[in-house]
């Protein structure tokens, strides 16, 4: 079996590579480990960047997205018992889109599905070969049975625990990680949102984020040691110790209710360098993991896929070499600008456990000077929305 570009991963990434590269006359085959039901009932995020919302438009998986999103103006700091809000839209001229990513991976599996694409799910046991020379190779087990795709290049959009990565020595691989001593302890419910924009909330209990996926699903997320059972956590103990970190005005009007999922992620940044190797290209989580307080995760994933897609029609249509060449370099300039915002986010509204007095007092007086200044301001928007892409 031969292919032009093999994909590992159907999450969102490697669907829309994917659509880019058949629409432009681009042969793909993606191998996927899960079954559609599974990448299906993933709880993701739900915070888009225009340039997002632009690549869905491209593919034509924007439709439902657009009857059904809501878009957000501005966002919330909280801290000090009272309330900042940033004008994103004044401030950056932009806006950003709350749309749930399991809705986006079932557009994409829709459209993908309706096309009659090469999507191979259950796909096990997949390792990759010959990235170095000019016909590189993945092999996989289905139902037991053996596999091999020979391809022109590979893209690794299978996540942190991948097996694309790992297939980079390790010898080349420059790893660049901060773990963090704390999680985020989340809740999914059918309530409706406490607020019409995002709040984040500096507390001395802890940092607390409250956000949504619709006009009646409500997302809320609480800062938690990062070994915490969400077990632990009853409904009824999770809703009063949000109500604790919340401003009096907001917690006065929460509308609680059963939770429909629960659960506990870590926080890491984390960056894999280079992310090409040969013909193999990494893209998304398998490069990069930014805690989600900037809301970066899937943004980056599909930056990453926009000048992966570009580079390689160029290599097909125009004989060029050059956006391959350059692949790792121009995705490393936007991630790292996204890791420091994303780090910096951190910083400003979670409570360290190790911090000295000192540094809480400097966290202070950081939000204080965001207060006071429409330049503070407006960086701060301007990263939040989404930092342009290069030409």
């Amino acid at each position: 079996m031969r292919t032009q570009v093999g994909i590992v991963g159907a999450g969102p990434s490697g669907l829309i590579l994917a659509s880019l590269l058949n629409r432009a006359g681009i042969d793909t085959v993606v191998l996927e480990r899960r079954d559609p039901e599974y990448l299906l009932s993933r709880i993701r995020a739900g915070l888009l960047e225009q340039g997002t919302v632009d690549m869905l438009d491209e593919i034509g998986v924007g439709a439902r997205m657009h009857r059904e999103r809501l878009i957000h103006e501005g966002v919330e700091l909280a801290f000090d018992g009272r309330r900042l809000h940033v004008d994103l839209k004044k401030l950056s001229g932009k806006v950003v889109t709350i749309y749930g990513q399991s809705e986006i991976q079932k557009d994409l599996m829709d459209a993908h599905k309706a096309a009659g694409s090469a999507i191979v799910y259950e796909a096990e046991d997949v390792s990759i070969h010959g990235i170095t020379g000019d016909k590189p190779s993945l092999r996989y087990t289905r139902h037991g049975k053996p596999h091999e795709l020979t391809c022109d290049f590979i893209a690794g959009c299978d996540g942190f625990h991948g097996v694309s990565r790992q297939t980079i020595p390790q010898d080349v691989l420059r790893i660049y990680e901060r773990v963090y001593p704390f999680g985020w302890l989340g809740i999914l419910s059918d309530t409706p949102p406490v607020n019409p924009e995002l709040i984040y909330c500096n507390h001395e209990r802890g940092f607390a984020l409250c956000t949504m996926r619709s006009n009646t699903r409500s997302r809320y997320y609480l800062q938690v040691a990062v070994d915490e059972d969400p077990e632990d956590w009853s409904d009824e103990r999770f809703w009063t110790e949000l109500k604790r970190r919340l401003p009096s005005d907001v917690a006065d009007r929460l509308v609680t209710g059963p939770s429909i999922e629960k659960s506990v992620a870590p926080l890491r940044s984390f960056v894999a360098e280079p992310m090409r190797y040969g013909r193999l290209f990494l893209a998304g989580d398998a490069a990069h993991i930014v805690p989600p307080t900037g809301a970066k995760g899937l943004n980056l994933a599909v930056s990453d896929i926009r000048y992966l897609s570009r580079a390689l029609i160029a290599h097909y249509k125009e004989k060029r070499a050059d956006l391959l060449d350059r692949y790792s370099e121009d995705c490393l300039a936007r991630i790292w600008k996204a890791q420091r915002f994303s780090w910096w986010m951190t910083n400003l509204t979670h409570r360290f456990p190790e911090a000295l007095p000192f540094e809480r007092r400097a966290q202070q007086a950081e939000l204080a000077y965001i207060e006071s200044s429409v330049a503070a301001q407006t960086a701060l928007a301007e990263n939040y929305v989404g930092l342009p892409f290069k030409d």
